[in-house]
């Protein structure tokens, strides 16, 4: 992830990579103190978390992160919006693949047989994106302070042999802004930046603080601050969890993961109650 105090130029060389997106705000971002600050996922995979590879019609792959929600269809994702398009590549993927729980055995649950996370990987044995959903508020021609407060999305994905991506892995609750900040959060991604390696489950955790129009810029009112947190590009459009349920390896997503700092600060963007609602009942249509 790029910049928070940055935005068209942290813009400019994400978006070459494909990968997470800059954004803006003042220097004096507080930083929080948070548990786990990037540490690999003991275990190995989460089921209902899992990795994002987009191809767009030049070839170009792009890596990001995103988890299974509970939806009537059984078949929605949630990921962060730049992750689908950008300024610099406005149109949609021309393919795209969702993996969800890499270290995933044949039951869905994470175990000892793991899968191929590479983007090769995923693109040959993940679950193939049928349909893409971003916010009206993302419109990729206006300025970048003004669609950054929408980073937010949801995908679809295939069955397969009539079974459902939420019936073979199970499924995260999704919750709205407002996001409860006492409530500890556990940031999760793929990210691929040095020194991670874009195969292996990394995670934060923590309290995170809410922004303000006092504490931030405006397109980051509303955010989810938290550090420090080294995740970095690749684990963009990770969910923000919490409430998280080892036995069933899933909680509440209250956010997405939208933008980073090179000094170990993350944003996590809320789904907002009114467009939020909206995007996930077209996608659960889908």
């Amino acid at each position: 992830m790029e910049h928070i105090r940055t935005a068209t130029a942290a813009l400019a060389t994400v978006f070459a990579t494909i990968a997470v997106a800059g954004t803006t705000g003042p220097p004096e971002l507080p930083t929080r103190t948070a548990g786990a600050q990037g540490e690999p996922w003991a275990g190995g995979g989460v089921a209902t978390v899992g990795k994002l590879v987009t191809q767009l019609a030049d070839g170009r792959v792009g890596i990001c992160s995103g988890a299974i929600v509970d939806s009537p269809s059984g078949s929605v994702i949630a990921t962060a919006a730049h992750c689908l398009t950008s300024p610099r590549h406005p149109g949609r993927p021309h393919r795209a693949w969702f993996a969800p729980g890499h270290e995933a055995d044949g039951s869905g649950r994470a175990g000892s047989a793991p899968q191929d996370a590479t983007a090769g990987g995923v693109m040959e044995t993940g679950w193939k994106v049928v349909s893409y959903h971003t916010p009206p508020g993302w419109d990729v021609n206006r300025r970048l302070e003004d669609i950054l407060p929408h980073d937010y999305a949801f995908v679809t994905v295939e069955r397969r042999d009539g079974r459902t991506i939420q019936d073979a892995y199970g499924a995260n609750a999704l919750d709205y802004a407002p996001v409860d900040a006492a409530a500890p959060v556990l940031p999760m991604g793929y990210p691929a930046a040095a020194p991670f390696d874009g195969a292996t489950l990394a995670h934060c955790s923590g309290r995170a603080e809410l922004l303000t129009a006092r504490t931030a810029h405006a397109a980051n009112v509303g955010g989810l601050l938290l550090a420090p947190c080294r995740l970095s590009r690749g684990a963009s459009g990770g969910p923000w969890l919490q409430h998280y349920d080892a036995a069933t390896q899933s909680g509440t997503v209250v956010g997405v993961m939208s933008v980073g700092s090179e000094d170990g600060r993350v944003l996590g963007r809320p789904y907002p109650a009114g467009a939020g609602r909206a995007l996930f009942a077209e996608a659960a249509a889908a």
